[in-house]
């Protein structure tokens, strides 16, 4: 059997307490699709979890992860690293204060200029994880897929309900400790660049990748049995299952199961002839 398209399936949650709104984690697909559409060209993913510590966060993400996947999407080259990461790094800084313009204006317009606080700490920037994905197809079905992480938003590439890869995070217990972030101010994009990991690899018909933010990532990297736990996450075909999905994950929290936090995921699932 050889693979014929991808379908793609994108879910986001906030955290308990939380609105859809006020969510930091961010998940863009290029080209724009439906769940239940096949794709058989390329196909470009980015993601983002935004640090809550810094101001902003949740705006900094999204215009990061689309960022990342216009790019993945427009120059694979950006794969390679070096010259062309860091072209990638300096373009997606250079959105930030423009951006940040409008909204203090848009702020000020509506009666609700930007606080003290939000001023003192506009000065170190919104931070960021990046996970950045491109899959291409190749000759006789399979399709490669080529990835960039700065952080713990993880790539899991699946097979026979058996983790072949872990992304860049290969241990549960390396979440936790303080990941490497993108910042909005950073222009130092060599440095950006040679923070960036970097990895690819081949899917077959039947195969599944899996994007995710650290606190969806922790529990799938912890699970024992890892077919059972991606059954509970295939459950969930596209947006309409979105109520469905937040109280699946409110379950896994209140079990203790499930750290409290945003949550993103994009699941590939490469579909056979």
């Amino acid at each position: 059997m050889t693979s014929s398209g991808l379908y793609v399936t994108r879910l986001l949650a906030p955290k308990n307490g939380s609105t859809e709104a006020e969510c930091e984690d961010a998940a863009h697909v290029v080209p724009a699709l439906s769940f239940d559409e096949l794709v058989v060209y390329p196909l470009a993913v980015g993601m983002s979890d935004g640090a809550t510590e810094s101001v902003l966060a949740k705006d900094w993400a999204h215009l990061l992860a689309q960022s990342a996947a216009q790019d993945a999407w427009e120059n694979e080259q950006v794969f390679r690293g070096g010259t062309s990461f860091e072209s990638f790094a300096q373009t997606t800084v250079s959105h930030w204060e423009p951006w940040l313009e409008e909204y203090t204006a848009a702020r000020a317009a509506q009666g609700n200029p930007l606080k003290w606080y939000e001023q003192a700490k506009l000065t170190d920037g919104a931070s960021a994880t990046l996970l950045m994905l491109r899959m291409d197809p190749k000759p006789g079905g399979d399709w490669r897929w080529r990835c960039a992480a700065l952080g713990d938003s993880c790539l899991f590439h699946v097979r026979d309900g058996k983790v072949l890869r872990s992304f860049p995070v290969e241990n549960p217990d390396e979440f936790g400790l303080t990941p490497n972030l993108f910042n909005s101010l950073n222009r130092d994009s060599a440095l950006i660049a040679a923070r960036t990991l970097f990895a690819e690899g081949s899917c077959e018909a039947g195969d599944r990748l899996l994007l995710m933010t650290d606190a969806l990532a922790h529990w799938f990297l912890s699970a024992t049995d890892h077919a059972r736990v991606l059954g509970e996450l295939s459950d969930f075909a596209g947006p309409h299952d979105g109520p469905r999905f937040s109280e699946w994950l409110r379950g896994l929290r209140a079990e203790g199961a499930l750290h409290n936090d945003d949550v993103a995921v994009v699941r590939i699932d490469v579909e056979g002839q």
